[in-house]
C-alpha cells in the first residue's frame, strides 16, 4: 500500500510539472535599498567633489601644499605667512635677493636654548623696547672688528669716532676714560658739571687745544691749576689777568704803570711801578 501510494504522488507531481522558488528582495524592502544605493552614490560623488575642490583651492600638488614647497634642503615658504604656534627650526633665510620680515601684533621673541630646555639667550622686539638679554653683547663690522660690546664688567666702542647728536650732550655719572675729547668741525666743545667737581688726569700730561677759537675756564669760586712735580706754562701773545687788585699808591701820581707782583701764599695783585720794585711796600694786601 505505501508504495502505491508513493508512486501515485510521483505521478500526479510529474504531470502538474516542475515548481519554482522565487529567492530575494522585492516589494518595498527592494525600493528602499535602491533608495540607500542611491544615496550613497551620491554621497561619494559629492564628497569626491569637495575633495577635488579643497585639492585645487589649497593648491595641493606633488611638491608641496599652498605657498609651502617641498625641497632637498628643507621647506620653501613663498609669500606671507601666519604661525600660531612656536616654530623650531635650524636656519630661516629669505629668497635670494628679498628682505625677510617679522611681524607681529605684540612683540616678537628669539630664544637660544641649551640641550635642558634652559634659555642662553633671548632677544624681545616689543612695542616700547628693544631687548637683549646675555651674557655680552656685541656689534661687529663686515671685516670682524669690534665696534660695540657690553657685559657686566664694562662696555667697549671700538670705532674710530664715537659721535654724540644730542642738543644736551652726553652725561656720565662716574668717570670716562679716553684719549680724546673734540667737537665736530665748527661746533663748540663743551665740558661741564653743574653740582660737582670736573677732574682731569693723565700720567703724562693733559693739552688742550683751541687752533681756530677761544678757549674758556669758568668756575663759581675757585679755580686751581696745579702742577707737583713740573711747571704750568702760559704762552700767548698777551696774557691778560683781569680784575686783580691794586695795592695803594700815592695820589699825586698819574703813573699807569704796574707792576705784578705774588704773594707767599700765590696771590696775584698789581703794585703802581717806581724806580725800583714796589712789591714789597704794599705787601700788606697778602694779609
Amino acid at each position: 500500500m505505501p508504495q502505491e501510494q508513493y508512486a501515485h504522488r510521483s505521478t500526479m507531481q510529474s504531470s502538474e510539472g516542475p515548481q519554482v522558488y522565487r529567492v530575494g528582495i522585492y516589494g518595498w524592502r527592494k525600493r528602499c535599498l535602491y533608495f540607500f544605493v542611491l544615496l550613497l552614490m551620491i554621497l561619494i560623488l559629492v564628497n569626491l567633489a569637495m575633495t577635488i575642490w579643497i585639492l585645487k583651492v589649497m593648491n595641493f600638488t606633488i611638491d608641496g601644499m599652498g605657498n609651502l614647497r617641498i625641497t632637498e634642503n628643507g621647506l620653501k615658504l613663498e609669500g606671507d605667512s601666519e604661525f600660531l604656534k612656536p616654530l623650531y627650526a635650524k636656519e630661516i633665510r629669505s629668497r635670494q635677493g628679498n628682505p625677510l620680515y617679522f611681524q607681529s601684533a605684540r612683540n616678537v621673541t628669539v630664544n637660544i636654548l641649551n640641550e635642558k630646555t634652559k634659555v642662553l639667550t633671548r632677544l624681545v622686539t616689543g612695542p616700547q623696547a628693544v631687548e637683549a638679554h646675555s651674557q655680552k653683547f656685541e656689534v661687529k663690522a663686515l671685516s670682524g672688528k669690534l665696534l660695540f660690546s657690553a657685559d657686566d664688567n664694562e662696555v667697549v666702542v671700538g670705532a674710530e669716532r664715537l659721535r654724540v647728536l644730542g642738543a644736551e650732550g652726553t652725561v656720565f655719572p662716574k668717570s670716562i676714560e679716553t684719549p680724546s675729547v673734540r667737537a665736530d668741525p665748527f661746533k663748540e666743545l663743551r665740558l661741564e658739571s653743574p653740582t660737582r667737581s670736573l677732574v682731569m688726569e693723565a700720567p703724562k700730561g693733559i693739552e688742550i687745544n683751541a687752533e681756530a677759537g677761544n678757549l674758556e675756564a669758568t668756575c663759581r669760586t675757585e679755580l686751581k691749576l696745579e702742577s707737583k712735580d713740573g711747571e704750568i706754562t702760559l704762552n700767548a701773545a698777551n696774557i691778560k689777568l683781569l680784575r686783580l687788585p691794586l695795592a695803594s699808591h700815592s695820589s699825586g701820581s698819574r703813573q699807569k704803570i704796574y707792576e705784578l707782583c705774588v704773594c707767599s701764599n700765590g696771590r696775584l695783585f698789581l703794585s703802581q711801578a717806581g724806580a725800583s720794585s714796589t712789591c714789597q711796600i704794599n705787601t700788606s694786601i697778602c694779609s
